[in-house]
């Protein structure tokens, strides 16, 4: 047997990432979670090189992504083999558990789309909105969720989540509240988690607040940041947004992933600041 001194043992460990160097913080990553990116901002590369856009997004410390479906996204309709996917996902080091899949495939083909995403790996199928219009009657609502819960309850017992994301339909109001308050009663609990879209805040939605109000009604978040005095967008870690009040609240609102859904320069800026932040 090789004995080895503990200075040669901790000089490897520190080179593989098992022990920090003296006087080097170790990495930090908000909630002990993966480090995600969303692929569609990514869409134009990941069309003439997949594999390409996955090395460069593990290049700048992203470790897990989330796609979008090839049945309802024609910028992905290349990526029609789950397995494969799945494979050169795996071979460039990361990770994928969730993935955006759109009404209108969920409506028509949903068996097929529960077949791709359990051959790519994934567990967690999101819907952008159930796009029931911008100006929606109760009743709307209330078909929009009838709908949704049962296209949940066919996922459930697939051993898929269904989830949903926030936009125009959901940022709307109805009957003078907002309509994505009304789904938190309308929609199945256990059938349902939601995913915040954190640039909704230039429309007065904070995600702290959510997290707070509804806790473990969430699985997800798509991050953007916001700069209030441009009113723009910004990378994360780059604007007014409170990042440490945001994560803070998402373990009660029970967030198990996260996403950066910005172009490459703003997701390589935001991906360094979260590995800087230590929630």
């Amino acid at each position: 047997m090789t004995v080895i001194s503990r200075r040669t043992f901790l000089t490897a460990a520190a080179a593989t990432g098992l022990v920090a160097v003296r006087g080097t913080a170790p990495l930090a990553k908000p909630l002990g979670l993966p480090i995600g990116s969303q692929t569609w901002p990514h869409r134009a590369l990941l069309k003439q090189d997949f594999p390409g856009l996955l090395q460069q997004l593990k290049a700048i410390g992203v470790e897990q992504i989330e796609m979008c479906s090839p049945l309802g996204y024609n910028d992905f309709a290349a990526l029609t083999k789950g397995a494969e996917v799945r494979t050169i996902i795996a071979d460039h080091g990361l990770t994928c558990v969730s993935g955006h899949f759109s009404m209108k495939e969920l409506r028509e083909r949903q068996a097929e789309s529960i077949t791709w995403a359990k051959d790519a790996g994934i567990t967690q199928m999101i819907t952008a909105t159930l796009g029931a219009g911008n100006n929606p009657s109760l009743d709307d609502v209330k078909r929009a969720a009838d709908e949704y819960n049962q296209i949940a309850a066919a996922a459930a017992k697939a051993g898929i989540q269904q989830g949903l994301h926030n936009e125009g339909f959901e940022l709307s109001t109805v009957d003078g509240r907002r309509t994505y308050d009304v789904l938190f009663e309308l929609l199945d609990p256990k059938l349902v988690k939601f995913q915040f879209q954190m640039s909704t805040i230039s429309q007065g939605f904070d995600a702290a607040e959510y997290f707070t109000k509804y806790p473990g009604r969430f699985f997800s978040m798509h991050l953007q940041d916001w700069n209030a005095q441009e009113k723009k967008q910004a990378a994360v870690g780059k604007g007014n947004i409170d990042w440490k009040k945001v994560f803070t609240a998402a373990k009660t609102g029970g967030v198990k992933n996260y996403f950066v859904e910005q172009e490459m320069e703003m997701t390589k800026e935001g991906v360094a600041f979260l590995k800087s932040l230590n929630v």
